[in-house]
């Protein structure tokens, strides 16, 4: 760990987004004040762990903070996000605003429009003042890339921070955002949250609309919310959720704002625990004895706790997942493959990826499909007994930095650059959705995280479960250690 002095988080940069925007909206506190506060936390904060990149100049953001608090000044109607700094994951298409992928080949990329979420959180009141990093193109689950290179974790920046929304998770771990958005195919919302103790929501597929070149086929990964409290991850899915006519297999808008219903869904709770899929899946030792430990908060919460068992192959599970995510990446990206000049550019897992691809039959995809509907039933089929699964979130703790991916766990070889976050992708196969929720610290200070997986387009009612389980959390608010707080600048 560095001997650098702490930096010293403001009262500002530690209060939840819900609360902050509010302040905001009562003019307890301005915009402007909010923006400088996150700015200067910024500057003292990022050099060491790197998790935001492309930050727009200081005064165009203040600015827009300025504007921000004419709007209020004025009366005029203003959403839940009004004023709030936000920084858009570096896959996302920022209007304006360098979009790189974390790759060489859109090392200037500037998008002319917005993805569709982040239209909305625009439209919602939030402040874009820059990008999270990535993994280049978002493959694995360790963000690093040529253009910005690593995002360092926040409790611990000699490791690295997760992906592929680890510049998002560690920004919220390091309170220089409020609240973030991510993806998620194989675990890219859930594995950072639990490498940085903050919450990470794969929603149920369609809940967040994509506007895909292919809007039909592409159904693995999905946008969602990350935050520090679940209150917050349910407001800002309420910004991001609702159907959209260039996604059409989006869902309706739900007609309630998540962050309000969250008090509701009392009574026991049946709680399945996956464990390790019957010793199929390697786990770092300590990983499962701190996840099992944190079911007693469950059980604490109204809860029952008991085994549960998929009837399901894990090793077809997996095989299926690899040709589907083989099959979509090499449509994406064979024309650079093709491409020498291009090809030197791209990342080993990314060539992995497109190679395997080329090895695909049409017979093959049909069976990976054909695959996924059977794990679909039989995972589903659980929730005739249960109201939720539990998992870890990931199979290891936050590796060293300069490690590009664990080549074995606990003696078991792992045969590629993702086999190590096969935890995740069971929900993700599903179309379930799955909340990661941090599950403690071992005794190096490391963090872990839980998944909390409910019922197809049960997206409130894991919300509500993960409140339940927030409420006696002792870990939720711990800083890392070399971030200090200051003293209270606003009364609250």
């Amino acid at each position: 760990m560095s001997s650098a002095p702490p930096v010293i988080v403001p009262e500002l940069c530690r209060i939840d987004a819900t609360r902050l925007a509010a302040m905001i909206r009562g003019r307890e506190v301005s915009s402007r004040e909010v923006m400088a506060a996150y700015l200067g936390h910024i500057d003292a904060a990022n050099p060491r762990v790197n998790a935001i990149v492309s930050l727009r100049s200081r005064e165009e953001i203040l600015a827009e903070a300025e504007e921000a608090d004419r709007a209020v000044a004025r009366g005029d109607a203003i959403g839940p996000l009004h004023g709030l700094p936000q920084a858009i994951k570096d896959l996302a298409a920022t209007k304006g605003l360098r979009t790189t992928l974390g790759s060489p080949l859109f090392a200037d990329q500037v998008p002319e429009a917005d993805a569709i979420f982040v239209a909305r959180m625009r439209a919602a009141g939030a402040i874009i003042i820059g990008k999270t990093n990535v993994p280049e193109f978002g493959y694995g689950s360790n963000s690093y890339n040529p253009i910005f290179g690593l995002t360092r974790n926040a409790y611990d920046p000699s490791r690295v921070g997760g992906g592929s929304s680890g510049g998002a998770a560690v920004a919220l771990a390091t309170r220089m955002l409020p609240v973030a958005d991510g993806g998620d195919m194989g675990g890219s919302l859930r594995n950072p949250a639990a490498f940085n103790n903050v919450f990470g929501f794969r929603p149920s597929q369609g809940r967040v609309p994509t506007d895909t070149p292919d809007p039909f086929y592409s159904q693995m990964a999905v946008e969602g919310p990350m935050g520090r409290s679940v209150r917050d991850v349910a407001m800002l899915l309420s910004v991001q959720a609702g159907y959209d006519v260039r996604a059409p297999l989006s869902l309706d808008d739900p007609g309630f704002r998540f962050e309000d219903r969250l008090e509701e869904g009392g009574g026991e709770l049946r709680l399945g625990w996956l464990g390790d899929l019957g010793g199929h899946l390697p786990f770092e030792p300590g990983v499962l004895e701190l996840c099992t430990a944190a079911l007693g908060l469950f059980e604490r919460a109204g809860g029952r706790v008991e085994e549960a068992r998929v009837d399901f192959d894990p090793e077809r599970l997996w095989q299926a997942f690899v040709a589907l995510r083989q099959q979509g990446i090499g449509g994406r990206q064979d024309a650079a493959w093709r491409d020498p000049e291009q090809r030197r550019l791209l990342k080993p897992e990314a060539i992995w990826e497109i190679e395997g691809s080329h090895r695909l039959t049409a017979l093959d995809i049909h069976r990976a499909g054909l695959d996924r509907g059977a794990w679909y039933r039989a995972f589903t089929a659980l929730f005739e007994h249960f109201d939720f699964l539990l998992i870890p979130s990931a199979q290891v703790f936050p590796f060293e930095a300069g490690i590009y991916w664990p080549a074995e766990i606990n003696g078991r070889c792992m045969d590629s650059y993702h086999r190590w976050m096969e935890v995740v992708v069971g929900a993700t196969m599903a179309g379930c959705p799955a909340m990661g929720v941090p599950a403690g610290f071992d005794l190096r200070g490391l963090p872990m995280g839980l998944q909390i997986i409910g019922p197809p387009r049960g997206d409130l009612r894991v919300l509500q479960a993960a409140a339940r389980y927030e409420a006696l959390c002792p870990w939720i608010t711990r800083l890392p250690d070399w971030l200090d707080a200051a003293p209270a600048e606003v009364g609250k």
